[in-house]
């Protein structure tokens, strides 16, 4: 089993979204990303897709978009993004999910022997115009990050990855909240999305931890291999 990842979609059936006004690196979108995936990704491989999978505004809207990734090669862990309106409950959604997917929200998961935790995150302190209300749902999400990781600390495995959507810092790539329970999990690798810049992305130092930035077009819209894992298939 092989581990990947890659996130931000933004997939958009039920609303469409042209995604090439945001750049050029968006031409061809969205048959790049699953003609990428489809290249790359086997049956029994894990992807991990930190958050933006789709543009829609409900579950419903949002199913043709899930339905899609689930029928492309491997099995996936998701988490929500800043753009995933439609994300419902936690048991709603995961009632919902095909067979083969599985949502990660104040939780972890072990799956063949991968233990994955996450949450979405949020801008950092130190940040451009960060506002009070930013403060509150930064501390929110560090209360959930608290959670998944004390779920993860619950189950084994031979790898341990977090998953967020937001970058765990702000620009200047100062410590935060997210860098200092990073560094206590040290988990092996932690990866996330969410920028779409254009330019090149610093990636903050979190010592022995690999870091890696898995936004679709920086990616050229081809899943990241994260590690290979020799390990057996679940029953």
């Amino acid at each position: 089993m092989r581990l990947f990842a890659i996130a931000d979609p933004h997939l958009s059936s039920a609303q469409p979204m042209p995604m090439n006004i945001f750049g050029p690196n968006w031409e061809g979108h969205p048959e790049a990303f699953f003609e990428g995936w489809s290249s790359l990704v086997g049956r029994d491989d894990l992807v991990l897709i930190p958050g933006d999978l789709s543009w829609a505004r409900t579950l419903e809207g949002a199913m043709p978009d899930l339905e899609s990734i689930a029928a492309l090669p491997g099995r996936k862990v998701i988490l929500r993004g800043n753009h995933d309106f439609w994300w419902p409950s936690i048991s709603k959604l995961r009632a919902a999910l095909p067979d083969g997917m599985w949502a990660i929200q104040n939780d972890a998961v072990a799956i063949n022997g991968v233990v994955i935790a996450g949450t979405r995150g949020w801008t950092c302190p130190g940040s451009y115009s960060f506002s009070a209300e930013d403060e509150k749902i930064y501390q929110r999400e560090l209360t959930r990050l608290d959670l998944s990781l004390a779920a993860a600390s619950r189950l084994s495995g031979e790898r341990f990855v977090v998953m967020l959507h937001y970058p765990p810092t702000n620009s200047q790539l100062e410590p935060s909240g997210f860098t200092e329970r990073l560094l206590r999990a040290a988990p092996d690798a932690v990866i996330f999305g969410h920028l779409h810049s254009g330019e090149p992305v610093q990636l903050p130092d979190l010592g022995e931890i690999a870091v890696h930035f898995v936004a679709a077009d920086a990616l050229g819209f081809r899943p990241k291999r994260i590690e290979t894992c020799a390990l057996p298939l679940s029953r």
